[in-house]
């Protein structure tokens, strides 16, 4: 008998972080952050796991999101969705209907990333590979057909697309054997949450370069004197050589970005994070000029792949930030990986949240192995908060990722914690404010 997909699971999956202020920032100040956990099973006992990273109540709307896309996805032969993941995403995508939502952004995008995400751990897990190796082991063909070039020929055709990785493919065995025994470069955004007192902060940046690190991140655009204060703190704290890189999660218009921003360049901030509105691409672009050298940063909040096509092509950012589940899953970050890759500007993805430094990694990893074949300028986040939640958590040494082994892409929480962590019945929220 033919093995098909038999089911699509969402649950909604919170964790009490605004207690501690863990993820406190200038537009976030308490929040919980939340998973619409995804659970992919076939009729042969198969499963895969995914998840779309929130904060709070915009749960309820993703885990409606991922319930609306399963009738697009149960059913379905399984070997022809693992043998043709491009189009698959395109299904979920190109729905009519539901695309009218977006298209192709907000809750209905980031549904599809979540599933898209655990049709990828199916595949790793069924491959008995971890996503990033199961990646670099595909042929420079086989990865251009998971892209839709449609929106993008003007910036990156096919050709361009197979060229890039057909450069990079002879390296990928030694570039593979460095980065089991190295691992990938990462920072912190651990120290630096805004809501977390001057002498937490001093104590976090110290330990962070005693653990390794050569960057840290902290949070800033509520208060500028508060930011002047707390950089000059973090500069002494860990000193001239640590790059640290600030983040205003969006805080500012422009003109006002780069006004703050002036402030603190007597403190050597290395990058300037979502310093205004995600999708601005020309005030990106203002603020970069306005500010050089300081680098601007940016990503985690872009809707899509053509979103990023045009940031490149207007010079308005130094470093990409892709998120895990923010675009279309692993296959549109493909995209976007050799959207970059063209364009020569480095990749350091956004982590943190719930599960997204797990499922990030393996996208760095792959860009590494078969696309940049460089770790030059690249970093990626590390939070050091609910991990332990997971079967396959992120491990680091020296400030580097270490590569995971485990098959899958580390989505797959313990059942336990799904229990104890479910909104609104689990014990955890039993009793406890809406959150």
């Amino acid at each position: 008998m033919t093995e098909l997909i038999s089911s699509v699971e969402a649950v909604d999956v919170r964790f009490p972080t605004s207690l501690e202020l863990d993820g406190s920032d200038a537009m976030n100040p308490e929040p919980d952050y939340s998973a619409a956990y995804v659970t992919i099973r076939t009729s042969g006992g198969d499963e895969g796991h995914g998840l779309a990273f929130t904060v709070g109540r915009g749960n309820d709307v993703e885990v409606a999101a991922v319930r609306a896309l399963a009738p697009l996805v149960v059913g379905l032969p399984v070997e022809e969705v693992l043998g043709d993941l491009g189009g698959f995403s395109r299904r979920l995508t190109g729905d009519s209907q539901l695309r009218w939502l977006g298209p192709e952004k907000g809750a209905i995008h980031m549904a599809a990333a979540a599933i898209v995400n655990a049709v990828w751990d199916l595949y790793g897990r069924r491959r008995g590979k971890p996503v990033w190796r199961l990646l670099s082991e595909l042929s420079p063909e086989q990865l251009v057909d998971l892209v839709d070039f449609r929106y993008l020929e003007d910036a990156l055709t096919r050709d361009e697309a197979l060229d890039i990785l057909r450069r990079a493919e002879p390296g990928r065995a030694e570039r593979t054997a460095h980065l089991l025994e190295h691992g990938y470069p990462a920072y912190t955004t651990t120290p630096g949450w805004l809501g977390y007192d001057d002498e937490k902060l001093v104590r976090l940046s110290k330990e962070a370069v005693a653990e390794g690190f050569s960057q840290i991140k902290l949070k800033v655009g509520a208060d500028r004197d508060d930011d002047v204060r707390r950089l000059k703190l973090a500069r002494e704290a860990v000193g001239p050589d640590i790059r640290i890189a600030v983040d205003a999660n969006q805080a500012w218009g422009v003109q006002q970005a780069i006004a703050w921003m002036r402030s603190l360049v007597p403190y050597d901030p290395y990058w300037i994070e979502e310093p205004t509105s995600p999708d601005d691409v020309l005030g990106h672009a203002a603020v970069r000029e306005a500010l050089a050298p300081v680098k601007v940063a940016t990503g985690e909040h872009t809707h899509n792949q053509v979103m990023f096509k045009q940031l490149l092509q207007a010079r308005a950012l130094d470093v990409l930030q892709m998120d895990a589940s923010r675009t279309a899953g692993v296959t549109e970050n493909v995209a976007i990986l050799l959207l970059a890759a063209k364009f020569g500007v480095p990749v350091c993805p956004h982590a943190g949240g719930v599960g997204l430094c797990e499922m990030v990694q393996h996208l760095a990893m792959f860009d590494y192995v078969a696309v940049s074949g460089s770790t030059e300028d690249r970093v990626i986040e590390y939070v050091d908060h609910l991990h332990e939640h997971f079967t396959d958590p992120v491990r680091i040494r020296d400030g580097h990722y270490l590569a995971p082994t485990a098959p899958g892409i580390s989505a797959e929480l313990h059942p336990e914690s799904i229990a104890a962590h479910r909104y609104p019945d689990g014990p955890v929220w039993q009793g406890a404010a809406t959150a």
